[in-house]
């Protein structure tokens, strides 16, 4: 396999992001994107492309093979996508023109919805197909015609051997996280799935590392491709400022929930919150501002004037809250924030910590508050260890936490009105009402109070996420035990499957589930991690130690859980066959 090989530092940036005549910024115009995706990205609020897509893009519309090595997080689904979606553009009619392979049921459905979100002004057809899911929608789609289809190997195999899913027109190929599919065990599916492909077809593989593993599939299916490396640069401990770092992780649809009570908990005088895109910007802002916060935004599809308004209420105290993309953010003056705030993670540990190095300075402790999907536990602990510094995971405050905390505020608000005197008008009003007690006047006084700052507002709990373990890295294949014997990593470390060592002895409200399956059946880590979170639809992290015996295998569950996982493994098949199922008895 040669290849052209890129080479270039995860945070350099492009030239300008100011939009041009034509309305779309610069940055991705410039790498031969059409109008109608770069008017679904002007629409998304999207202000310049990151470093793997400007790598990446370009050869990609040039129709090249390309093996990327980039962290997660990093901007690799449109990196591909757009490529995919321009090409469909140019009437390619064969169906599905377009597979990509992911790793996880999870990811399926992310870079599944992105590349629906992309291709929205194309009509694009997007299928996703992952285990857990009935085979009837599916083959339905299958049978009226998709052009991408987003698949985790293991279904993709199975709609292959069924004759359901036909590759023979396929175009384009994408591998997503690959160093993660082999670690689960993929690499003899994703050999049989490139197999049905045809040879002419494009390849993309993306990575976060480039172990020789992935240097030889890259040899078998690549075609003298573009190498592109999106290399890290390290953060020397010792560098970030002194800064208390904390995170929650909340769904998705919770974000706007848990920013809005977080930034009440904080009671933030000056804080910026970042966002990644332009549209993100202006819908937080609007959101903020309806829930009483003395909000502004600031992106780059703002004039001067805007620009300079915006910054000097900032800086004067009219306004607390500095919503912004980083972009907009880039050389602003400001000489004291006491928080910021991620509503996204960004890309890399360099843009975190050039975020909140925005905070504590001048020898003044600061706040970084980072408001976490769940699929960005990994990329937080990737964090974690180029800043060398910890981040504390904690959970969403709850609504009589927010209850407590403004009644502390407006408490302290009293005590110091007190202590400023010249209270004589309205200790008048108080006298006007003594057929009252004291007590009743000054509660209803505070009554009125509180309900005009918002805080009878009615407030909904914001459901809780487990937390993966800190060592999490890869949630399938780590430290599975084979025939009783430790199996090794590529690093050659015994790990439990969520990345704890095997000495660490079982979690506590764990159960043991016996599978009546094992080596002799080709029974495989990622088989059983993939049928239990695909089938009773929970996170794989939750999943604990495995081990692999010659006639079955035992695997440890939340066991809470336990009982609704052996029903629905029961039902299920694995390897092509039903398996008996039950609590395994020492």
């Amino acid at each position: 396999m040669k290849g052209v090989s890129i080479r270039m530092k995860q945070n350099q940036s492009s030239a300008s992001t100011s939009p041009n005549a034509t309305g779309f910024s610069p940055g991705f115009a410039s790498l031969g994107l059409e109008a109608p995706l770069l008017t679904t990205l002007e629409t998304l609020g999207y202000e310049e492309p990151t470093p793997i897509q400007r790598e990446a893009i370009p050869p990609l519309l040039a129709g090249r093979d390309l093996l990327g090595q980039a962290a997660t997080g990093t901007g690799k689904t449109a990196a591909f996508a757009l490529p995919l979606l321009q090409q469909l553009g140019h009437g390619i009619t064969a169906r599905p023109a377009t597979l990509v392979l992911v790793p996880t049921r999870e990811l399926a459905i992310q870079v599944g919805e992105a590349v629906q979100r992309y291709g929205k002004e194309l009509r694009t057809s997007v299928l996703t197909l992952y285990g857990g899911q009935p085979f009837g929608p599916q083959l339905y789609a299958l049978k009226r015609g998709v052009d991408v289809v987003v698949a985790t190997p293991g279904r993709a195999l199975d709609h292959i051997r069924r004759g359901t899913l036909r590759l023979q027109a396929v175009k384009l190929v994408v591998l997503d996280e690959a160093d993660e599919m082999l670690d689960m065990g993929f690499a003899d599916d994703l050999d049989a799935i490139l197999e049905q492909t045809p040879k002419t077809r494009q390849t993309a593989l993306f990575s976060a590392t480039m172990p020789p593993r992935i240097r030889s599939i890259a040899h078998r299916h690549l075609r003298n491709p573009v190498e592109i490396t999106i290399a890290k640069e390290p953060v020397k401990a010792g560098t970030t400022p002194r800064v208390q770092q904390t995170a929650y992780i909340v769904a998705r649809s919770h974000r706007g929930a848990a920013l809005a009570r977080v930034i009440e908990m904080a009671d933030a005088k000056s804080a910026l919150v970042f966002c990644r895109t332009r549209l993100e910007v202006d819908d937080v802002t609007t959101m903020l501002i309806g829930r009483g916060q003395r909000a502004e935004a600031i992106h780059g599809g703002m004039s001067q004037g805007q620009r300079d308004r915006v910054m000097q209420a900032f800086k004067s105290g009219q306004t607390s809250l500095l919503v912004a993309t980083d972009v907009a953010a880039r050389g602003l003056d400001i000489p004291h924030v006491s928080h910021v705030i991620n509503y996204d993670l960004p890309a890399s540990a360099e843009v975190y910590v050039h975020r909140i190095g925005r905070t504590g300075r001048a020898g003044r402790e600061g706040t970084a508050i980072t408001i976490l999907d769940p699929r960005e536990q990994r990329l937080l602990r990737s964090i974690e260890q180029h800043t060398k510094a910890r981040v504390n995971v904690l959970p969403i405050p709850s609504v009589a936490d927010l209850r407590a905390k403004q009644l502390d505020r407006l408490q302290g608000a009293v005590v110091e009105t007190l202590q400023q005197g010249g209270l004589e008008v309205c200790r008048q009003l108080v006298e006007r009402l003594s057929s009252h007690t004291a007590v009743d006047v000054a509660a209803a006084a505070l009554k009125l109070l509180v309900r005009a700052q918002g805080g009878e507002r009615t407030e909904q709990e914001i459901p809780g996420i487990p937390v993966r373990p800190p060592d999490t890295r890869r949630p399938m294949q780590d430290g599975v035990r084979t025939g009783g014997r430790p199996q090794r990593g590529s690093a050659g470390a015994e790990r439990r499957p969520t990345g704890r060592p095997l000495d660490a002895g079982r979690r506590a409200g764990m159960a043991r589930v016996y599978v009546g399956a094992g080596q002799a059946a080709g029974i495989r880590p990622g088989d059983l991690v993939g049928a239990i979170a695909n089938e009773a639809k929970i996170n794989s992290a939750m999943i604990g130690a495995i081990e692999i015996e010659e006639r079955f295998s035992i695997v440890d569950v939340p066991e809470a859980l336990a009982p609704r996982i052996i029903q629905l493994l029961g039902r299920a098949r694995i390897k092509g066959r039903k398996v008996p199922v039950r609590i395994f008895h020492e």
